[in-house]
């Protein structure tokens, strides 16, 4: 997998039926290790470790229906009182960010009602604050979290 831009940390990996797995500490297993997981897994460590975000306020592929379809949420974040602090997007590092991904997770925000927004492919980070009064947002430099 290529570097991305975050801190260097450490996985956990095997190799399983001639695929590479790596070690999901919020769900608690080995996955495949694709291009968008090899983000997802930066993210939560970036979370962990440089935001000191607990574990137990994560979650990865979270279901959610969003207009009457099942969607996966790559991440969420929660304040401690249940509410959705934060959704991420991953996208893989070939992916370009586009308003297309804000739509998409526009959309997932639509139904979780979160304070920020993170979309990444790794290489390139944007984070923005909800706007509850107008549902739009805007773009922040960092995460006030």
């Amino acid at each position: 997998m290529i570097p991305l831009d975050f801190p260097t940390y450490s996985f956990r990996f095997k190799n399983s039926e001639n695929k590479r797995l790596i070690f999901d500490p919020l769900r608690k297993i080995f996955v495949i290790l694709t291009p968008e997981e090899w983000v997802r897994q930066h993210v939560i460590q970036w979370l962990l470790h440089d935001q000191k975000q607990s574990v137990s306020l994560m979650k990865s592929e979270q279901k959610i229906e969003v207009n009457g379809l099942t969607r996966r949420c790559d991440l969420l974040l929660y304040w401690p009182d249940g509410r959705i602090k934060l959704v991420v997007e991953c996208k893989r590092p070939e992916v370009k960010i586009n308003q297309e991904t804000f739509d998409q997770i526009a959309r997932y925000n639509s139904t979780l009602k979160s304070d920020f927004l993170m979309v990444t492919n790794g290489l390139s980070h944007y984070y923005c604050a909800i706007n509850k009064d107008n549902n739009g947002y805007q773009f922040l430099k960092e995460l006030p979290i």
